[in-house]
């Protein structure tokens, strides 16, 4: 499933909605200051690494400093929530966790078991620990489809992850959301 400009967020309906509304909170991508984990799989590592490298474009882009940023590898993408959970807990623990890799169809059930546990896996941690871990691990039925998804540029699914875990950062430090309010 892709986006196409019928499906995209048109950003005129925050002001459309303001009268209607008490409060709307939204994220900004600000990476000024923030801890980020990436959990990277080393399965179909060569698909990782492509998601990686648009990842720290990403990072640096949004102000991210470099001694901010760890990186763990994992053998698969099975493993990454177990990573995510561990940068989570750490004794100094991230802002938010990126986990990256790909699960690509092939002949057996293998595939629908990798990546259902791999997602829910990162869902648990994200929900048990109230840190962001964003879902950058692709799932796709060609290698075809997991290259298109990875190349470098603004399309990158790597990058796109890293803008989507900077938001969720300072959304959940917004008004309302935040821990201290």
């Amino acid at each position: 499933m892709t986006s196409t400009n019928e499906t995209e967020f048109d950003p005129a309906v925050f002001d459309s909605l303001r009268p209607q509304i008490g409060e709307v909170l939204e994220g900004r991508v600000d990476g000024r200051g923030r801890r980020i984990g990436l959990a990277c799989a080393r399965f179909n590592g060569a698909i990782t690494l492509r998601l990686l490298r648009g990842a720290l474009e990403a990072l640096d882009e949004a102000g991210v400093d470099r001694a901010d940023i760890v990186l763990a590898w994992a053998p698969g993408a099975f493993e990454l929530p177990l990573i995510a959970r561990a940068f989570a807990s750490a004794t100094r623990p991230v802002d938010a966790i990126v986990t990256l890799g790909a699960v690509i169809r092939g002949d057996t059930g293998h595939y629908e078991v990798v990546a259902s546990e791999c997602a829910r896996g990162v869902q648990d941690v994200q929900l048990r620990t109230g840190v962001p871990v964003v879902f950058g691990v692709l799932t796709t039925n060609t290698i075809e489809q997991a290259l298109e998804r990875s190349r470098r540029d603004e399309t990158n699914k790597g990058r796109e992850a890293v803008f989507t875990a900077l938001e969720m950062v300072a959304l959940l430090d917004t008004g309302p959301l935040s821990a201290t309010s």
